[in-house]
């Protein structure tokens, strides 16, 4: 193995170690032992998630005129699925190790010695694929190299939902992606917002798939959210608009704090036969480069589907122009657990302070999970009331931390760790000369602030 693949292992393995140390991400049903490909966010990992989505609703909705937002229902009629293709086409391709019955996807194992499997491949097609290669292959699990025959696996996650009256003997489903809910409401949106053309629908949501082999943290796994945004426009203008959205999401996932060589752009090379295009932005992950969020250009396709399937007709009527027509969609989506990866891994920094090693977060200070950490020098009552008092006048504006327990250096390294910008110390001589100190998380510089101007200096250096 190389140096450098054992960097990236050890990188990994340290963000995973530091997100449940301190309160970031736990393994999901952990104490009955644990829930493949299921994570629970922790404390900070709410406060973190929670402020990348506010980013993005910011950015796709409050400042935009031209999008609105939704937040459709996570159980929705089976047709629907039926209607998209999910119920048929929505797979992926499966072998089964006869050793130690461990499920394996074949594509990304292909793709891990540099073989590509097109996801439009026929059974057939795979099979024959994986069968030229598998001597190069080992089960991840008992080392062996003794594989079942590939099979098409459906992703979607069935669910006995009532008792099938409703349905005849369909299964109802969860869903396997937002943006469903967002097609079948257009005819709702249009009618309800008066929205014209072009116009947008955003969505934040819980999707759920049967991923066959969910790994590399919080990249894949089997319950997760997305943050989509479904643009409808005239076909003759969905490629300018694509193009727009494009720029818009590469300037908007900067604006974060990722740094641009992290980020680069990947066309898709095989489109589905609806697609006009399809590029995602990728990120530099401990693995390498890999799909942070996808743009596409899908053409009319999903209201066209909706449209058949329901028997009510989803298009658009341009009273300017007395013309009428099935709108065209270009969307954008990403995973908040994948964002949130990012965000971390890029954040995560070890350097050298007096002889040794700080472990710090450097987060773009607005996505910081805690904004500023109080802590009293001492535990003694004539530190601590002066120490509340900031806390209770900052956790109107911010969200904050107040620690009183170790020494103050040890402090500061934990607030290091979760990425606190700022940090405010109370001493004794905060007692009579009615300041503070407050520290700089990347500098470390720290400075001397009167407690009357202290809300002021916070919500300049925050922004």
């Amino acid at each position: 193995m190389s140096e450098t693949n054992n960097k990236n292992e050890g990188k990994m393995e340290a963000i995973v170690s530091l997100c449940k140390r301190r309160g970031f991400v736990y393994p999901s049903s952990e104490i009955y032992g644990g829930f493949a490909g299921v994570y629970d966010f922790g404390p900070l990992g709410v406060e973190l998630e929670t402020n990348l989505k506010n980013h993005w609703w910011k950015v796709m909705v409050q400042k935009r005129l031209d999008i609105v937002g939704l937040d459709s229902s996570i159980f929705m009629n089976p047709k629907i699925w039926e209607a998209s293709g999910h119920t048929k086409g929505f797979s992926d391709p499966m072998t089964e190790c006869k050793e130690c019955n461990t499920r394996i996807r074949v594509d990304k194992v292909l793709e891990e010695i540099s073989v590509t499997a097109d996801e439009k491949m026929s059974e057939e097609e795979i099979n024959k694929l994986f069968d030229e290669n598998k001597n190069k292959i080992k089960c991840q699990k008992c080392g062996k190299q003794n594989f079942s025959k590939v099979k098409k696996f459906n992703l979607l996650v069935q669910s006995n939902l009532g008792d099938f009256t409703d349905n005849g003997d369909a299964p109802s489903y969860l869903r396997g992606e937002t943006c469903q809910g967002i097609y079948v409401n257009f005819d709702n949106v249009v009618d309800s917002t008066h929205m014209k053309l072009p116009f947008g629908i955003a969505q934040i949501g819980k999707a759920f798939r049967n991923e066959i082999s969910p790994r590399q943290f919080l990249f894949r796994g089997r319950e997760f959210e997305q943050m989509e945004m479904q643009y409808f426009t005239h076909p003759d203008n969905e490629m300018e608009e694509y193009e727009k959205l494009k720029d818009y999401r590469w300037k908007a996932i900067l604006s974060l704090g990722i740094k641009p060589e992290n980020l680069k752009w990947k066309r898709h090379e095989n489109l589905v036969f609806y697609a006009k295009d399809a590029w995602d932005i990728e990120y530099n992950f401990p693995w390498g480069f890999d799909e942070l969020e996808g743009v596409h250009a899908r053409g009319n396709y999903d209201l066209t589907q909706h449209s058949k399937g329901s028997g009510k007709e989803l298009n658009y009527y341009d009273q300017e122009k007395n013309e009428r027509f099935i709108p065209h969609i270009i969307e954008s989506s990403t995973g908040v657990g994948r964002l949130f990866f990012a965000v971390i891994n890029d954040a995560f920094t070890e350097e050298e302070v007096e002889g040794e090693t700080r472990i710090v977060l450097k987060f773009n200070k607005k996505i910081a999970p805690v904004k500023i950490a109080i802590l009293p020098l001492s535990k003694k009552e004539e530190l601590v009331k002066p120490a509340l008092d900031i806390f209770n006048t900052l956790n109107e504006s911010f969200v904050c931390q107040y620690d009183e327990t170790q020494s103050i250096g040890k402090r500061y390294r934990r607030q290091d760790e979760i990425g606190t910008p700022y940090c405010v110390t109370v001493d004794f001589d905060t007692l009579t000369d009615n300041a503070v100190t407050v520290r700089d998380r990347d500098t470390m510089k720290q400075e001397r602030i009167k407690i009357v101007d202290l809300d002021n200096y916070l919500l300049e250096k925050l922004g």
